[in-house]
């Protein structure tokens, strides 16, 4: 999880870029009961929990490894502050939730690797949508290259930079909203960071997550990967544009998929022709329709 590949300290620092055409006032009470606990609880990667460092001016050299800690091997601490970070996450998410019910607004997050079209499907869905987007949140471990791409699509944007880190959480979509500031009622895409491995574990407290695969992206990868195929509602394979000039059998990568998702529903898209997209946007219409009889 997190703190093997290392994001979990990068995580904790964000960066938001201030969203352009700020047109309407930040009209957002926080009623969603939740304290903001943006001040960053300090939990670097590790748990505090040092015990005593046993520098007591002689070695110890007694042959064994001295990972006291009330007999719990370093695994063990890990495992803990594992779950206390999925825990916590959690929390938030229900709290992003319980917000996005009150304000009817419908969130999606849209998960997929580096390149497999994900800014690319949401350029083409600003074009469509256009006024029904309230706005987007970009994920990405540097630089606003995308959020530019975004804005000049023509949606207002909240730049999320996490350093290292490989995934947002709910407390950078919570703070992200907040700077983004959506008409009540409107639709927000959440860019995820790209990866197919964390940002599935994380819930923000989305109405749906999706996955977006090229098909320059080998069709095995809902076998590889099965938990972000696992969790969302919608596979969209983008990039269909490009199937006769790639190693990628279709319908073997639905099957695959849907070993893993029985439920799942596929789209395939073309950005660039235009392939799919009515489809897309009937899912995404569908998800915001849910949205708006939240009770």
């Amino acid at each position: 999880m997190c703190t093997t590949c290392g994001c979990s300290d990068a995580a904790r620092s964000t960066e938001h870029a201030q969203p352009h055409e700020h047109a309407q006032p930040h009209d957002h009470p926080h009623e969603h009961g939740h304290s903001h606990e943006h001040g960053h609880s300090h939990e670097h990667g590790h748990s505090h929990e040092h015990g005593h460092s046993h520098e007591h001016g002689h070695s110890h050299e007694h042959g064994h490894s001295h990972e006291h800690d009330g007999g719990h091997p370093a695994e063990h601490r890990i495992l803990r502050w594992e779950r206390e970070l999925v825990a916590k996450n959690a929390r938030l998410a229900e709290r992003n939730r319980l917000h996005f019910e009150r304000t009817k607004t419908t969130v999606i997050n849209v998960i997929g690797s580096p390149g497999a079209g994900k800014t690319a499907l949401l350029e083409a869905t600003i074009g469509r949508l256009g006024a029904e987007i309230g706005g987007v949140l970009e994920g990405d471990q540097a630089t606003r290259r995308d959020a530019d791409r975004i804005e000049r699509a023509g949606a207002r944007v909240v730049q999320i930079n996490t350093d290292a880190g490989c995934h947002l959480d709910a407390d950078m979509v919570d703070r992200g909203i907040e700077e983004l500031a959506p008409v009540a009622g409107r639709l927000v895409f959440v860019e995820n960071v790209g990866n197919l491995v964390c940002p599935a574990l994380f819930d923000l407290g989305e109405h749906a997550k999706i996955v977006v695969l090229s098909v320059t992206e080998g069709d095995d990868k809902p076998l590889k990967y099965p938990h972000v195929f696992r969790v969302a509602r919608l596979l969209v394979l983008s990039k269909v544009d490009l199937l006769p000039h790639v190693n990628f059998d279709t319908e073997r990568c639905i099957e695959y998929a849907r070993r893993v998702n029985p439920a799942l529903d596929v789209v395939r898209v073309s950005p660039v022709r235009g392939d799919g997209l009515p489809q897309w946007c009937d899912y995404v219409r569908q998800w915001t329709k849910e949205a708006r009889v939240w009770t």
